[in-house]
């Protein structure tokens, strides 16, 4: 069982960071890119990403096919390290998030791609966040899941800060749904995937608005989904409950991504997104929003 860890409220955490100097809370309303679009050298596909919790100024990403290799890069978008996943494969690697674990961090690496929606079950490896940024890691534990109303295609793993995880399907084969993960992530049994509210999107959505990448702050506070245009922003005490009523919505056309994938909350109110390249001998991507006042 993954341990909880309790949420800070925001209000407290407002309330700390003033007092001790701090940044101000990420504000949604203000986010605009800062520098311009880095190049990932050796990455093409970057389908998924995530801010290091062990070390500070690291990110990890991954593709979405070939061997089970993670790769940890810095802000510059320089690659690190490759890190070799025992106990895990490959199918269709679409999505990563990070939570406490333990007495570390976790990375969840989501193996939930299903391009024509028939997949009886998809995975989700749970490996404790190393120190060194490569060599290899194991997976200590495998989580099986399914969908209570057939297969869907997602790209979009979330993790809330006491460990609860979530998935948002794409919407290319139907409409977008959030659907929880249950609590027990030993491994072992299929678990089955639990619907949060009702669909995100009106039928299927049009293909620059299917979901390629979701995360959720550090804090508990927001919850940004991403499409290949669009950066969506959600209160996460709202989203959780099944309430999607968008808090605000960014304009990613400007970036020039060939094509947009992933999202990650960094420090200082920042935001980073990745994006594939123009095919699997170009490099893919990272931008940088910064979101506060």
């Amino acid at each position: 069982m993954l341990k909880r860890c309790a949420i800070v409220t925001w209000a407290a955490m407002a309330a700390t960071a003033a007092g001790a100097g701090m940044p101000p809370p990420l504000d949604p309303a203000t986010c605009k890119q800062s520098g311009s679009l880095m190049r990932l050298a050796g990455l093409g596909e970057a389908s998924g990403l995530v801010v290091s919790r062990a070390t500070p100024g690291r990110f990890w990403s991954h593709n979405d096919s070939g061997k089970p290799v993670i790769v940890s890069f810095d802000s510059k978008g320089n690659v690190t390290g490759h890190l070799a996943i025992g106990g895990a494969r490959v199918e269709d690697w679409e999505a990563m998030a990070t939570a406490p674990c333990g007495s570390g961090s976790c990375l969840f690496i989501a193996d939930i791609g299903d391009n024509s929606a028939k997949r009886g079950e998809v995975t989700i490896y749970r490996v404790p966040e190393p120190a060194k940024p490569g060599g290899s890691a194991q997976v200590d534990a495998v989580i099986r899941a399914s969908y209570p109303d057939g297969a869907h295609d997602a790209e979009a793993l979330l993790a809330s800060p006491d460990g609860t995880l979530y998935i948002v399907t794409k919407g290319d084969t139907g409409q977008v749904g959030l659907y929880r993960v249950p609590g027990d992530a030993r491994g072992g049994a299929t678990l089955r995937l639990e619907p949060v509210g009702g669909p995100l999107s009106k039928g299927t959505p049009a293909a620059n608005a299917r979901i390629t990448d979701g995360a959720m702050s550090p804090d508990g506070e927001w919850v940004a989904l991403r499409t290949k245009t669009a950066l969506i922003f959600y209160r996460s005490a709202d989203f959780l409950k099944g309430n999607f009523r968008e808090a605000r919505r960014v304009d990613l056309t400007a970036l020039g991504e060939p094509q947009g994938e992933g999202v990650a909350f960094g420090p200082s109110n920042t935001v980073y997104l990745a994006g594939e390249g123009g095919g699997k001998s170009q490099p893919g991507t990272l931008a940088v929003l910064s979101c506060a006042n």
